[in-house]
């Protein structure tokens, strides 16, 4: 059985992209949101696209199948929000296990379709770990510098529940994601740490910032530099960028960090900048030409796309990724 960790020293690996991209292409309703099962529920669910995991699970795998077709080797689960923090908000605590653990389970068995017919390459399924709506190093309250919504502890007690359904649904790589508070990434890793130790288990573990503003910093004050020297602790399988800026504007972060760092690294980055209505404009051929320059530059190991990305946009990255060597990682001095 192929593994992550051997198929990234053969090729570059190609990230699925945007979910919530392609769900709004369904123009789902509060109804389609609640399901049969949800009809009474006494919220608004409208928005809760972890929930379509068990409302809508058909679009749900139709989305991953377009992703694998467009020439993605790893795609996402869908559970960005799937932690008690990020599902209080739907007042849905008490479903996060059976929103990841299904999560999991549906990407998993498109996975192993598309193995099973080419098994000289295999696909993956990369459990997402979401930031939660919460920050544990910033007040979010500007008269009370020193109040935080959040604690470590909570964070950590929250991660390892969604942890644990990913694990159980099979994903392959745990990946934490959209990180703009490196205080909760260090929570969700704890976490990962703690689940690993319990089980007696190893799995490949991603991690990917973002860099917020043209200031080259994440929403906690940190550098390119600083936020990686918080992260390089554990052992990763790959460290990257995603979200908030596109492929062009991303692509000086990138370079600082590839030349930085000895684990593989990533990049999904947003089909542009928003325009004035939220909205992506870039093309696929525009994204692919940017894409293209972080390869000549050796920067990547995995490519992605993160907002306003659809498989138009994958199947051009795959096309371009294939033409090039992935990064090698650079020897420090003294090793061999």
């Amino acid at each position: 059985m192929n593994t992550i960790n051997e198929a990234i020293q053969k090729r570059i690996l190609v990230l699925d992209g945007a979910m919530g991209t392609m769900l709004q292409r369904y123009k789902f309703t509060e109804a389609d949101f609640r399901g049969e099962r949800f009809n009474n529920y006494p919220s608004p669910l409208q928005g809760n696209n972890d929930l379509l995991s068990l409302t809508q699970p058909k679009a749900i795998a139709d989305i991953h199948r377009k992703y694998f077709e467009a020439g993605a080797d790893i795609v996402e689960t869908n559970t960005f929000s799937g932690t008690t923090i990020a599902m209080a908000d739907y007042g849905m605590e008490d479903l996060v296990y059976e929103l990841n653990y299904e999560s999991a389970k549906i990407a998993k068995q498109v996975a192993d379709e598309f193995t099973k017919q080419n098994p000289d390459r295999p696909r993956f399924v990369a459990g997402s770990i979401g930031p939660t709506n919460r920050t544990a190093s910033l007040s979010p309250d500007v008269n009370r510098p020193e109040y935080r919504a959040i604690t470590f502890k909570e964070l950590r007690i929250a991660y390892k529940q969604q942890v644990e359904a990913l694990l159980d649904g099979g994903v392959d790589v745990l990946l934490v994601e959209t990180i703009f508070d490196t205080l909760n990434a260090k929570a969700a890793l704890f976490a990962i740490e703690e689940v690993k130790e319990e089980r007696n288990i190893t799995i490949p573990i991603m991690v990917s910032g973002t860099i917020t503003d043209a200031s080259g910093r994440t929403l906690s004050g940190q550098t390119v530099e600083a936020f990686l020297a918080s992260v390089s602790h554990i052992p990763l399988l790959s460290v990257g960028f995603n979200c908030a800026l596109g492929a062009e504007q991303l692509q000086p972060y990138l370079k600082r960090l590839a030349h930085e760092t000895e684990f593989y690294t990533s990049a999904h980055p947003n089909a542009g900048l928003p325009n004035a209505f939220g909205e992506y404009e870039e093309s696929a051929e525009e994204m692919q030409g940017y894409i293209e320059s972080y390869l000549k530059d050796n920067l990547i190991n995995i490519i992605g796309g993160c907002c306003g990305t659809n498989p138009d946009h994958i199947k051009a990255i795959a096309e371009v990724a294939a033409k090039y060597k992935p990064r090698q990682i650079p020897v420090q001095a003294g090793t061999s």
